[in-house]
């Protein structure tokens, strides 16, 4: 077969266009209607939930088996072309954002539920897999799966093991790595490997571990198996009001020094409850400066016991109201206003960009004063919704998308979080991953040394670099270009190139 080259040199400053070997090739692997080609369809997956980057694909594969994803990526590797694989699109870091001269591969469609193992409570699925149905299918049999995202209706399991995504239960049930026994990975070169297995542990280098939050550069996961746990027996929310936000960090951190592990710790500031408020009718207390939604769960003996003293210690911290769900549904209408925040605060805004570092959380007070500057410095908005128990951080910065000075100095903004993250001992990511939108901010975090590691081991399983290029690992070059920028390490200046 001749080079698929995919444009020539007089076309340069238009489109890429699929050349007629490429899709002749991809016919022989899948039905017509398998693969998209035409611009309206492709415009579907120019960017993922992060709008701030787009990019059209040279064209988009839906395979239904895993064999026909085998064929894709041999044909790739083959060729040399680029492959972007991709889930339900609910990302936040345009990780899944399409390279245009290659292949987006669409995993929508291998979304069986293959087993569900009561006796050893685990589920095997196909990354298509939608989060919430994992739950749904063995909640007959008394299990659920305890990674929860705020998009878990629609987000997919291969999505969530590419960003090791958490969500608001996180703090107690951990990350999806914490709820990972195996995989199943076709290589860059269509190899098909297992990692890992039914056990609590395997012989040898933990690869599961490596290949989740990896974000689609190391291989593609065509089948996970994934731990179930015993629904509790007991559970209890308790909605707290506070008239500062430093009062509300200071009362996270007082929970956890009191040994008491919450299934979920969460907070909000006053602008983003308000949103939540008008959108689901949660009951929140809308002249709160700031909100803690804590639940409790486990057995209805020790579950009181809890519930006692978190009260207590949030009475101690100065809340200004304090309210326990009396059943099932008001607890579950206290966790809609939560889960509806990313939406609710779309409706206040044109535009908003969700930022997601990791701080101790000691430094949650000190750093949501520091965000509150911030915005003041850039003249943003900013709604601050985040996973407080394991000090995951959400702001969602508020501008004008058609305004290209806002972008600009949304996109400082967000720097500028993510480098102070950084400088109080925390990460520029806790579950929405690096992608092409924290590129920047790698150096800020990451040695020389380590960022040269980072891109040994890609090239050790992805040796033409052809899975999702350009993202996850900066070129080492560019770092030292951003290291050499005047003012390194001053918010929002360093790393943004």
């Amino acid at each position: 077969m001749p080079p698929m080259t995919n444009q020539s040199s007089a076309q340069a400053l238009q489109k890429p266009q699929a050349s007629p070997q490429l899709l002749s090739a991809l016919k022989e692997i899948l039905p017509a209607h398998r693969i998209i080609t035409d611009e309206a369809s492709l415009k579907t997956y120019e960017c993922d939930g992060l709008t701030l980057y787009r990019e059209m694909p040279l064209v988009a594969v839906i395979p239904e088996t895993v064999a026909q994803v085998q064929a894709v990526l041999r044909l790739s590797h083959n060729h040399g072309l680029p492959v972007v694989p991709r889930g339900a699109g609910t990302g936040l870091c345009a990780g899944a954002m399409p390279h245009p001269e290659g292949i987006l591969l669409n995993l929508a469609a291998l979304d069986q539920i293959i087993e569900i193992d009561g006796p050893n409570q685990l589920a095997r699925v196909q990354p298509g897999v939608s989060n919430l149905s994992i739950s749904a299918a063995a909640r007959e049999l008394g299990l659920f799966y305890a990674p929860d995202p705020s998009s878990q209706i629609i987000c997919s399991i291969g999505g969530n093991v590419a960003e090791n995504s958490g969500g608001v239960h996180c703090l107690k049930y951990g990350l999806t790595i914490h709820n990972l026994l195996s995989l199943t990975v076709l290589t860059a070169s269509g190899d098909l490997i297992t990692l890992g297995g039914d056990g609590f542990d395997t012989p040898g280098p933990d690869l599961v571990a490596l290949f989740t939050g990896s974000e689609g550069l190391l291989g593609v996961v065509v089948e996970a198996t994934v731990r179930l746990l015993p629904l509790p027996e007991s559970t209890a929310v308790v909605l707290a009001g506070f008239t500062s936000v430093r009062a509300a960090g200071e009362a996270v951190s007082a929970i956890i020094a009191a040994g008491i592990l919450p299934a979920g710790l969460e907070m909000m500031d006053q602008l983003a409850l308000r949103a939540a408020e008008d959108f689901a009718k949660a009951g929140y207390p809308r002249d709160a400066a700031a909100v803690l939604l804590c639940e409790l769960d486990g057995l209805n003996g020790e579950l009181q016991a809890q519930l006692e003293d978190v009260q207590r210690i949030l009475q101690q911290r100065g809340a200004s109201s304090l309210r326990v769900a009396r059943d099932a549904e008001e607890r579950e209408q206290l966790w809609k206003g939560r889960k509806s925040a990313f939406p609710a605060v779309g409706r206040i805004a044109r535009d908003y960009y969700c930022m997601d570092g990791t701080i101790p959380r000691s430094q949650v007070a000190n750093v949501l004063e520091e965000i509150s500057r911030l915005g003041e410095q850039y003249d943003l908005r900013v709604a601050n919704v985040f996973h407080a128990g394991d000090g995951n951080l959400h702001p969602l910065i508020l501008f004008d998308g058609s305004d290209p000075d806002q972008v600009r100095r949304a996109e400082a903004f967000g720097a500028a979080i993510l480098e102070h993250s950084v400088a109080v001992g925390g990460c520029i990511t806790g579950e929405h991953g690096v992608g092409l939108e924290k590129l920047r901010q790698m150096p800020c975090q990451f040695s020389d040394d380590e960022l040269g590691q980072f891109e040994e081991l890609k090239v050790a399983f992805d040796p033409q670099l052809l899975l999702n290029p350009g993202k996850g690992i900066p070129i080492l070059r560019r770092c030292q270009e951003y290291r050499a920028l005047p003012g390194h390490h001053q918010h929002g200046e360093a790393c943004l190139g």
